[in-house]
């Protein structure tokens, strides 16, 4: 049951951040996001996928619960685009204000 859970959690954070990659996309500003937030949601799945990789009782039963793992990576991966998209904003808001 407490899989369960966390998955539903991981999946209910994962679900918003593709939204997120895409808006930060369009808008094309880091006007109104916080770099020390997505760097603390970012080290915080690397702490979730290293608590997984390090959990010996979870690691003897991966081939049943891969997917839990699978969605700390992708919900990583999600945060890791927002964070270069960050950057590129950054970027196109100084290159906008000069």
């Amino acid at each position: 049951m407490s899989e369960l859970l966390e998955i539903v959690m991981i999946v209910s954070f994962g679900a918003s951040w593709p939204m997120n990659v895409i808006k930060s996309y369009k808008a094309r500003t880091a006007k109104g996001k916080s770099l020390g937030f997505l760097c603390l949601i970012f080290f915080g799945y690397i702490a979730g996928i290293i608590s997984k990789l390090v959990n010996e009782a979870y690691m003897a039963s991966f081939a049943d619960k891969w997917y839990v793992l699978f969605f700390y990576v992708l919900n990583l991966i999600m945060v890791g685009a927002d964070l270069i998209l960050y950057f590129r904003n950054r970027k196109l808001d100084k290159k906008h204000d000069a």
